[in-house]
């Protein structure tokens, strides 16, 4: 029989639990990069693992995807919805955005149950995104998709396994409706492998601590998370704030604008986030679907407040949304969703942009956006059909203090750029340049990061895919700071066969020997350009961030060059 003070957790206690379950799945996304097939996987890290309670609500999650905070507690309650019989041994796959919660299709969510003395005490869980799914492009991403159906094969909650034996028949129809069946089971056998290991670990905790402490633990961390926040929130300055920001265009109607605006209020310890006024949902496939806007909401408190806090649902309780049925935020169902990042890039831009006039020494430009570029084709020398799936970074937008970062990713994307090694060994290409584009940055007080360009020869006949963004609207600058540059993604740059592509393309035949470059926006500056110091000018022409000549046109700046260096050609500006 159980003593009174069983369940009263102190503070210590508390704290290592917290700890605990951080280092749980940290142990998670360990074993699944290393156990990971796909280089999606394995090199740029495009997964999230976390803990959940027993009704959904994400208890850990330790961050590498900032957006899954508000997709896991979608799949897992698809799963509680649609099973009654949920026993120990059993796992689910569910990659439905409509009935789940998945970004978008090829994100496949694995979930498996944790039970402690014949109760379901709590789930473990991955996110990571798949090579090919199906659908009528190699990596299933089609920028001209006009509705989801064209996104490849979407499973509701099912069970894949039963007393910890595999499911090998939907193992049979995804690897059926997959051009890479052995990457894409691979990979989910490794997620199963991760929750399974989550799930050792959390039956040990509640071995240490007790299922009752345990459990208790679970309820005060949301409840500590959502009272952090909102304690943050209340020593802003009451208001209403609102601003906008713009995506390209959503694939399919070029040269129209997808338009993203929040209202946000703010009073008390009481936030609410109002994207009504953003656009209808799109022909193309720039929508997200409300669990990715409370993350994207989320991602924003959080870097605004406290990188460090830890991170679990708690912090979504803490503020509101309002999206309309029918929109860009909140569309129905069947509209198409597989270019979502974009569209986040631009929610979570647009909110930074409100949130400046609450704080304004937390001011920052407007970064790169996100892209990837996927390759598919029936390798010649393999026999097999491949997908090179690639995630490219660029220019961070300047912080009130600081530079931006330049060749990487921002805001809530969060994934490596895979190495040149391993693309060049695994796939038909080779990688001709793999450099930072000097003057890319947005000039400013503080400097735009620079973009990248990699520039790419093709080896084979292929089917050439891009989803990308900020090829025609500039990132932009913030507090008198200049605008990034755009990006570019050219085939054949001056042969007769020259093609610019758009922003988004799908399914472009690329031959053997195509060269196609890809250039990524820069981040936007911060402040008057005029009142940089000229010593970080100077170092930046040195280091090949900026040329002589925009140093003198942007800020001012005449120099020399003595030897291989340069130097101030006069006194610094007044």
């Amino acid at each position: 029989m159980s003593s009174p003070t069983e369940h009263k957790l102190d503070a210590v206690e508390l704290e290592i639990i917290k700890a605990s379950l951080d280092g749980i799945v940290q142990e998670m996304q360990n074993s699944l990069f290393r156990t990971g097939y796909s280089t999606i996987v394995r090199e740029s890290q495009d997964a999230s693992c976390a803990i959940m309670n027993a009704v959904g609500d994400v208890v850990a999650q330790h961050v590498v995807l900032p957006l899954h905070i508000g997709s896991f507690p979608a799949c897992c309650q698809a799963v509680i919805r649609e099973y009654d019989d949920i026993e120990e041994g059993d796992a689910f796959l569910i990659n439905h955005p409509y009935e789940g919660g998945s970004p978008h299709a090829p994100d496949m969510c694995v979930i498996t149950p944790v039970f402690a003395q014949g109760a379901l005490i709590a789930f473990t869980g991955s996110i990571a995104h798949k090579s090919d799914i199906g659908g009528p492009v190699p990596g299933s991403c089609s920028g001209q998709a006009k509705e989801t159906f064209n996104e490849g094969l979407h499973l509701p909650a099912v069970r894949y396994q039963r007393a910890f034996k595999r499911n090998t028949e939907i193992e049979r129809i995804i690897g059926a409706n997959s051009r890479t069946p052995e990457l894409v089971l691979g990979d989910i056998r490794g997620q199963l492998g991760s929750s399974r290991l989550g799930e050792q670990r959390l039956r040990e905790l509640t071995t240490k601590f007790g299922q009752a402490k345990t459990l208790a633990s679970f309820d005060r961390l949301l409840e500590l998370a959502c009272l952090r926040m909102k304690a943050a929130i209340a020593e802003w300055n009451d208001g209403r704030y609102e601003a906008e920001r713009f995506v390209d265009d959503d694939g399919v109607r070029l040269n129209q604008p997808v338009r993203i605006h929040v209202v946000v209020e703010k009073k008390g310890d009481s936030i609410t986030f109002d994207f009504t006024g953003s656009d209808d949902q799109t022909v193309g496939p720039a929508n997200i679907r409300p669990p990715l806007v409370r993350g994207a909401i989320a991602y924003c408190l959080i870097a605004l407040v406290d990188p460090h806090i830890f991170i679990n649902s708690g912090l979504m309780r803490a503020f509101d949304i309002r999206v309309r049925e029918g929109s860009v935020m909140n569309p129905r169902f069947p509209a198409p969703l597989n270019t979502y990042n974009p569209t986040v890039h631009a929610t979570v831009e647009s909110v930074f942009a409100a949130l400046v006039n609450i704080m304004p020494a937390k001011a920052r430009a407007d970064g790169c956006g996100s892209r990837s570029i996927i390759l598919g084709g029936r390798s010649t020398k393999a026999g097999q059909s491949y997908v090179q799936y690639e995630i490219l970074g660029g220019g961070a937008g300047a912080r009130s203090s600081k530079d931006g970062a330049s060749g990487t990713s921002v805001n809530q994307s969060n994934a490596k750029i895979a190495p040149i090694e391993i693309i060049e060994s695994e796939f038909p290409t080779r990688v001709l340049r793999f450099e930072l584009i000097p003057d890319s940055g947005g000039v400013g007080a503080f400097r735009g990061g620079l973009g990248i360009r990699r520039e790419y020869v093709n080896l084979q006949d292929a089917r050439f895919s891009i989803r990308s963004t900020k090829h025609v609207i500039a990132p932009e600058g913030a507090a008198g700071g200049g605008k990034g540059r755009t990006g570019d993604i050219v085939v054949n740059a001056g042969r007769e066969t020259e093609k610019r592509l758009p922003t988004r393309y799908a399914d472009y035949p690329l031959k053997a020997q195509d060269v196609f470059c890809l250039d990524t926006p820069g981040g936007g500056g911060l402040g008057d350009p005029h009142k940089r110091d000229p010593a970080s000018v100077v170092a930046d022409v040195n280091e090949g961030y900026v040329t002589p000549q925009a140093a003198l046109r942007d800020y001012g700046v005449a120099l020399v060059k003595k030897g291989r260096k340069y130097e101030l050609a006069a006194k610094p500006r007044k």
